[in-house]
């Protein structure tokens, strides 16, 4: 696959750690309905200063601000949330007309809650768009344990540009009986997403205008910018107390993988994944998230003021195999504040997970390929999972009520962050198989014993990276909702073409 190269400005020729992290707000209800809290997001075009040494930047957000403002709830408690869109009718990037059905207007939006247990009404599907002057109203019930969503446009064929423009934000879900855990707690848990952009010579965002083939005149198979922005700003910073802090990292990247570490070689110490908390707290030198994939880490800065900590980024891209764009520098830590009070929080040695259903329980086991069609000279003119378009009748129709293993085969070349809708898996084991042998023949040859998913995957999750010349197993439960969902790659040019698939929950 050949990715698109960033053609704007490169990232060192901005001075990195010189603008302060900043903190999305927390979005406030205006009312009730129902009984239960009422929010409101209006998605804008307007101007934000993405960095010192740049021109203020157009993008598109929720009420004015990119990322959009923190939705906080609990579990259990309902929420009623109005999303107006308020955006111009022309898009801020180049629109592909070849990768979606015709005549569709150029600025639509749908807002999905990504990781959300939702009703289908609810869920934000790609088809479910609206366009400029117009409103759709969701409930969110909150039937899940206590985790890190996030909420970002999900509209058919233009979901790289929509959200690449600014259209995304943290849903975090909270439950009063982690309260005895003790974690650190606001203001010392903060949300990181973790994007990369590029900027045109004037300080605009930089995305292709030209694809790679003239099957897809704008389309192209995966961006990689070149600048790391961190809550819309640029390789920033943040000063913090010598203590802990819980942070709610994003890789809210188009396509890029994160291989994140710090260079004063101290630990990550993950506490959870997508869909909740871990068994247990793990330690990493190393944390690797693919795009979609939150990871909720404690760092402790005890014992290390006046330093200053980097956080870097040595992923290749794409992923696994490539290198062609680097994103070496994320944000820093700056350990400059004294304490406004004494640390009391703690690290668990161990944390409230649900019960992992039984490989016994499952009443099927699906295959879902994941495909790409190349032309004669080794150009990606599209994805496809089980080599069906998205618009093909639904064939994987789950009942209510019931367990399913589902295994993803990839036939590609790179890594893929594969994301069901409405519900959360457990990610059973991957293992190595003879490509070539199951192009040939359909038959699944095993090159090697599976491989347990690694510990910091123990938990609940709702993406699941697919490597190259593997297959991804996982377990998972249908409840609560009947009705249409989708399951996609969350590499956003992917999935725009046409790596997406229908699923259908049914009675």
């Amino acid at each position: 696959m050949q990715p698109a190269l960033a053609h704007g400005l490169h990232s060192l020729r901005l001075t990195p750690f010189v603008d302060p992290l900043p903190i999305p707000n927390v979005l406030k209800p205006i009312g009730q309905i129902g009984g239960h809290p009422f929010y409101q997001l209006t998605m804008s075009q307007f101007r934000q200063k993405l960095h010192k040494q740049l021109p203020p930047t157009t993008v598109w957000g929720f009420n004015g601000t990119y990322p959009g403002p923190t939705i906080i709830a609990q579990v259990n408690q309902p929420i009623v949330v109005k999303y107006l869109n308020n955006l111009p009718d022309k898009h801020l990037f180049a629109i592909d007309p070849t990768i979606m059905p015709p005549h569709l207007p150029a600025v639509r939006t749908t807002t999905h809650l990504h990781g959300g247990h939702v009703p289908p009404q609810s869920n934000g599907n790609p088809l479910d768009w609206f366009t400029p002057g117009h409103s759709k109203t969701v409930t969110y019930p909150n039937l899940q344990p206590a985790t890190t969503l996030w909420y970002h446009d999900h509209a058919l064929g233009i979901t790289r540009l929509n959200v690449y423009a600014g259209l995304a934000g943290f849903y975090l879900l909270t439950d009063p009986n982690n309260a005895q855990l003790n974690l650190p707690k606001a203001p010392f848990e903060i949300g990181l997403a973790i994007q990369d952009r590029s900027f045109t010579q004037n300080g605009q965002l930089f995305y292709p205008s030209h694809g790679v083939t003239p099957v897809h005149p704008v389309w192209v198979p995966e961006f990689f910018g070149d600048t790391a922005l961190v809550n819309g700003k640029a390789m920033p910073f943040l000063n913090v107390e010598p203590r802990k802090y819980r942070f709610r990292i994003l890789n809210g990247c188009n396509a890029r993988f994160l291989r994140l570490s710090l260079d004063s070689a101290q630990p990550f110490i993950q506490i959870g994944a997508e869909e909740g908390f871990l068994p247990k707290p793990v330690r990493l030198m190393e944390i690797l998230v693919a795009p979609a994939e939150r990871a909720d880490v404690i760092l402790d800065f005890k014992g290390m003021e006046g330093q200053i900590i980097t956080m870097t980024n040595n992923a290749p891209a794409p992923f696994p195999g490539g290198g062609a764009v680097e994103l070496p520098l994320i944000m820093q830590f700056k350990v400059s504040l004294p304490l406004s009070s004494k640390d009391t929080s703690s690290i668990p040695s161990s944390l409230p997970v649900p019960p992992i259903p039984p490989e016994s329980s499952a009443v099927r086991t699906r295959n879902i390929t994941l495909d790409e069609i190349l032309n004669a000279q080794g150009v990606s003119l599209g994805l496809l999972l089980n080599n069906t378009h998205f618009n093909a009748p639904v064939t994987e129709k789950p009942k209510l009520n019931t367990t399913e293993i589902w295994r993803f085969i990839n036939l590609t070349g790179d890594a893929h962050p594969m994301h069901l809708h409405d519900v959360m898996f457990h990610i059973l084991d991957r293992q190595p198989f003879d490509v070539q042998q199951y192009i040939a023949t359909r038959q699944l040859v095993f090159t090697g014993p599976p491989i347990l998913p690694d510990p910091n995957e123990a938990g609940f999750k709702d993406t699941v990276k697919v490597y190259p010349g593997q297959i991804a197993r996982l377990i998972t439960r249908f409840t609560d909702f009947t009705g249409r969902y989708v399951y996609h790659c969350h590499i956003l040019e992917h999935e725009d073409n046409d790596m997406m698939r229908p699923f259908e929950v049914v009675p």
